[in-house]
């Protein structure tokens, strides 16, 4: 992988990329109760500071999705943190980087309960480019795959097997020229796009679907919630959203870690709003945009990795 770290963590040690290995049996049944994170990391450069956002937050939903594949929690919310944060330091990272956290069932190679199984878990870092400022939009369409609701496999954690869904509804997405899906759940009312949340803004009214929707707990969409409320003082509604609301939407925006906030620009071939990045949006991604970066309030949101110990050049 270009760009990867040097070292891993893996059940509880610091290793050299090339010793993370595991036997190609174990890559069958084991892998279907797999959890996972995604956590982002932000490069200052005038402050030589690389700030981890909102780590407990993300572990402590790690944890959420394990217990419920009843999973064995081998390390704690405060153990998980450390431990990002010394990976992040072996690997000398001095720019944007993902932070990706993988628990498993260790020894199942057939299928089963895995009631059996060690719980493993691995940390690796990857650098990305962030996308906030970047003026881009993207095209989406409403997806005739439903999402998964909570008595099937629960969209509400991050598990390998969930993603299947968003991944289907992508592929149709991007086979009939669209850029990304929009599910709808099985009462036709609006979820999230593939791997991200979804807010649409009707006059100054940022709405999001509620979390019993059949949403993933996302991070970002709560924080972006607190942010509208507190910080720029823009209304928001948790509430079922219809398909057509899309269609007649001022703004509309995924969010999330990896999707940041990206500007959606048409749904199903209808303009949203002007066809660009809408005033709400980029008042809310400026914001965010300060947060993550360590140039704004909200520091109870950020981790600095480097702190006192001299950042790498």
């Amino acid at each position: 992988m270009s760009g990867q770290g040097k070292h891993v963590w893996w059940n509880g040690r610091i290793l050299p990329w090339d010793e993370a290995t595991v036997h190609a049996t174990i890559l069958g049944w084991s892998t279907m109760g797999a959890v996972f994170e995604g956590i982002k990391a932000y490069w200052n450069d005038q402050q030589r500071e690389l700030h981890a956002l909102q780590l407990a937050d993300h572990y402590r939903r790690f944890l959420d999705s394990m217990r419920l594949q009843r999973m064995t929690l081998r390390w704690s919310v405060e153990e998980l943190v450390e431990a990002s944060l010394a990976l992040l330091r072996a690997n000398a990272v001095a720019h944007d980087a993902y932070v990706r956290p993988l628990a498993y069932f260790g020894d199942a190679t057939w299928f089963s309960t895995c009631a059996e199984s060690s719980t493993d878990a691995l940390i690796w870092t990857t650098p990305f480019t962030s996308g906030l400022g970047s003026g881009r939009t993207v095209t989406a369409c409403v997806s005739s795959w439903t999402r998964l609701g909570d008595n099937m496999m629960s969209p509400r954690i991050k598990c390998v097997s969930n993603y299947q869904n968003s991944r289907m509804a992508l592929i149709e997405a991007n086979r009939h020229g669209y850029d990304y899906p929009i599910l709808l759940n099985d009462r036709q009312k609006v979820t999230e796009g593939p791997a991200s949340c979804l807010f649409l803004v009707r006059g100054r009214t940022a709405i999001t679907p509620s979390v019993t929707s059949g949403i993933l707990e996302s991070v970002t969409r709560r924080t972006l919630l607190q942010m509208c409320r507190e910080d720029l003082g823009i209304p928001t509604e948790e509430r079922e959203v219809d398909r057509t609301e899309l269609y007649v939407a001022d703004e509309i925006f995924f969010c999330g870690t990896g999707a940041e906030i990206q500007p959606v620009a048409d749904v199903d071939g209808y303009p949203v709003g002007g066809g660009g990045v809408g005033p709400i949006t980029r008042r809310l991604e400026a914001a965010y945009h300060d947060m993550v970066r360590g140039r704004s309030r909200h520091g109870e949101w950020r981790t600095p990795v480097y702190g006192t110990v001299t950042a790498p050049r």
